[in-house]
């Protein structure tokens, strides 16, 4: 199916804005930056929203403002009101086993532990493509939840920073070229570390 929307995932709020858990949020708010689109709140999707011209076509993005463990219940109402399936939609993400710079397409599979995308899986279904977005691992489970509510440090920002742009011309890709494209511009950009 042709994507047709873009969902950045991560929490609301000042205090959680360039956390490493709110990386989907910035590919969105990039992208909508790109095309001089503006999100707006809307309370029928429980999220900030817009349209946007991507590569000649027209993309909705979301960013949901519920918090990251009830993301699914913003992308149903979502995907209800635009009369969407879930394939049609690109769900970005933080992505705790890939190193920062490193961005990679994935369809389908499990939420790997993510409340985010468990949220979706339990409101939405599971076959939607994800963009995981690199953000490394503090080395140990116990550690996780305080490290993504943290901002990166300066170095892996400046990595994070620069494989979003990468994710931007890729997600063009997608839209033009299909995913196995798009897969091979980003594996050749972003080369894992």
């Amino acid at each position: 199916m042709q994507i047709q929307a873009i969902v950045g995932l991560g929490n609301p709020g000042d205090q959680y804005e360039r956390t490493r858990h709110n990386v989907g949020f910035w590919v969105v708010d990039q992208l909508a930056a790109a095309a001089s689109g503006s999100l707006k709140a809307e309370s029928k999707v429980m999220g900030g929203a817009c349209q946007i011209s991507l590569q000649g076509q027209s993309v909705r993005l979301l960013r949901p403002s519920t918090y990251m463990n009830e993301s699914g219940q913003s992308v149903r109402k979502f995907i209800d009101f635009y009369k969407l399936s879930i394939d049609q939609v690109l769900i970005c993400h933080d992505e705790l086993d890939l190193p920062p710079g490193v961005v990679r397409f994935k369809q389908g599979g499990g939420h790997g532990g993510h409340n985010g995308l468990r949220s979706i899986m339990s409101h939405c279904g599971k076959d939607f493509l994800r963009l995981r977005i690199g953000i490394g691992h503090p080395g140990h489970k116990d550690a996780v939840h305080g490290y993504v509510l943290h901002k990166p440090g300066r170095e892996d920002e400046s990595s994070i920073l620069e494989s979003l742009n990468y994710a931007d011309s890729s997600i063009g890709t997608l839209l033009t070229g299909g995913l196995e494209r798009a897969s091979t511009e980003l594996h050749t950009a972003t080369p894992r570390k």
